[in-house]
């Protein structure tokens, strides 16, 4: 409906006889770049990046009800750069030059599947925005805003709600070469990211007329780029895990249009807290399993074999059924869920998976 309005309204304007004085039209500005060297710096990296084409902060993470229920919770804020021309073209407050997404999903064992929902506005009149600085991010009634020691939560939806408290107990986590990214063989396919591992959460959920109090641990992750996917790139498989020893794992891997390896990267953060990255030969993604969706008909590889560097970890997902249908916001459907990680048959952490471009070749544009 935005782009049609967009469409609509350039088209007007096109037609429209211009004074003989009239200014030319600006021209849109192209997106900022991502580019090697760039020192990331906080609080003013936590903040919003407008320049970019397109932004997240994905938090997710574990739950514990006091009946001792497990619960996965996903709670992700988009922000993506329209292609219109400056302010001085069309200085409404109405044109669409930002729009905010917000995605949240409650994996839940019991009810066998996902508890979600997903907003979308245009930035501005106060609706909607991604403050520029530090991290603050809504819509309407949803939010994630960072003060103090860490961040909360707040997010509405039509049949649950989550209210959390999240402190930050590590580090930042620079992924890449210290935040940069690559995403493929070319180096403007890249993008900054950081990560905040082991997070402990507190608060509430609701689902329909039900309310527990929980805690547990979170990981959050913000990237920004302009050009995230090159044209070969159909989708992606991550994974950032919460290690019981106090380490953290990030790894992903860029797919090919034919389903094969195209890019891979990685992160870890051992128990000692020294950061080893890795590249597209040190990571490598494994599917073990495969879960057919009854509503789609995608299927996804839900379970996993993940070798990082000397090191093997097998993926398990808390239950099968954890796929995402945006296609009322971001147009995806993708499967997003929590699992839990073991090495050497022994339990070792836990984390979520993201697994996109499975349905159709994933288009960030």
């Amino acid at each position: 409906m935005l782009a049609w309005c967009a469409s609509a309204l350039c088209a007007a304007a096109a037609s429209a006889e211009p004074p003989a004085t009239a200014t030319p039209p600006a021209t849109a500005t192209p997106p900022d770049a991502v580019v090697p060297g760039y020192r990331l710096e906080f609080p003013r990296d936590y903040g919003s990046h407008p320049g970019f084409g397109i932004e997240w902060w994905y938090l997710t993470g574990w739950l514990t009800t006091g009946a001792h229920e497990r619960l996965g919770f996903q709670i992700t804020f988009f922000r993506t750069r329209q292609g219109l021309a400056d302010a001085q073209a069309n200085p409404s407050a109405f044109a669409p030059t930002q729009l905010l997404i917000a995605h949240c999903a409650i994996s839940d064992p019991t009810r066998g599947r996902l508890w979600q929902d997903q907003r979308i506005r245009r930035a501005g009149l106060g609706l909607a925005d991604a403050r520029v600085g530090d991290t603050g991010v809504w819509i309407d009634g949803w939010q994630l805003q960072r003060s103090g020691a860490g961040y909360q939560a707040h997010i509405l939806a039509e049949d649950f709600a989550l209210n959390l408290d999240i402190e930050v107990t590590q580090p930042v986590l620079l992924n890449g070469v210290a935040g940069y990214s690559r995403k493929g063989p070319a180096p403007q396919s890249a993008s900054y990211y950081y990560s905040e591992p082991h997070l402990r959460v507190r608060g509430s959920i609701a689902r329909a007329a039900r309310r527990d109090v929980v805690n547990g641990e979170a990981w959050l992750d913000h990237e920004w780029s302009s050009q995230y996917l090159d044209s070969a790139a159909d989708g992606w498989d991550w994974v950032g895990l919460n290690l019981d020893d106090g380490g953290a794992v990030m790894a992903f891997r860029i797919r090919a249009r034919q389903g094969q390896s195209y890019w891979a990267g990685g992160t870890l953060r051992d128990a000692q807290g020294q950061v080893h990255g890795f590249g597209p030969d040190d990571v490598v993604f494994t599917p073990v399993r495969r879960w057919h969706s009854p509503r789609t008909g995608v299927s996804y590889p839900v379970s996993w074999r993940l070798r990082l560097g000397t090191r093997e970890f097998v993926i398990e997902p808390l239950l099968d059924d954890q796929e995402n249908d945006t296609r009322l916001s971001s147009g995806a459907v993708y499967w997003e869920g929590a699992v839990s990680a073991q090495e050497d048959s022994l339990p070792v952490g836990a984390g979520y998976l993201e697994l996109t471009g499975y349905d159709r070749p994933l288009s960030l544009r």
